[in-house]
């Protein structure tokens, strides 16, 4: 896990989906989630609006007023998530080191995938490059 940065919270099935919602519109507001998402699940949009904000206070949406209504956004892309869940489950970034199991990925992806393997380099000589070493 990266310097500072909080263990993520956990979240419940219908945050997920809210996430999920978000991730493939860009932007919706309560009622708009509620179609999407809360209907064929027989909740209420006030149940739907419950689980934006409590994503929001989570700090995995951000919100823009619009009018009388908050337009949700996803803070973090579904890909950064999986990452981070994968990392604490293995116990932390250290715990991925100490254990071997960054050795094993990157010896995977060499492995399977001459591409893969090119395209982590670039990742971490960028990763490299924005930090300044």
């Amino acid at each position: 896990m990266a310097k500072g940065q909080k263990l993520l919270p956990k979240l419940g099935e219908l945050e997920l989906a809210a996430l999920e919602h978000l991730w493939n519109v860009g932007e919706s507001d309560v009622t708009t989630t509620h179609a999407a998402i809360g209907k064929r699940r027989g909740i209420s949009a006030n149940t739907v609006g419950s689980a934006l904000e409590r994503l929001y206070k989570k700090a995995l949406v951000t919100r823009t007023k619009v009018s009388h209504a908050f337009q949700y956004r996803a803070g973090v892309t579904q890909d950064e998530l999986t990452a981070r869940r994968v990392m604490e489950a293995a116990g932390g970034m250290h715990a991925l080191a100490d254990a071997g199991l960054l050795a094993a990925f990157v010896d995977l992806v060499a492995k399977s995938d001459d591409a893969a393997l090119a395209r982590l380099e670039r990742l971490i000589a960028q990763k490299r490059s924005e930090r300044g070493g």
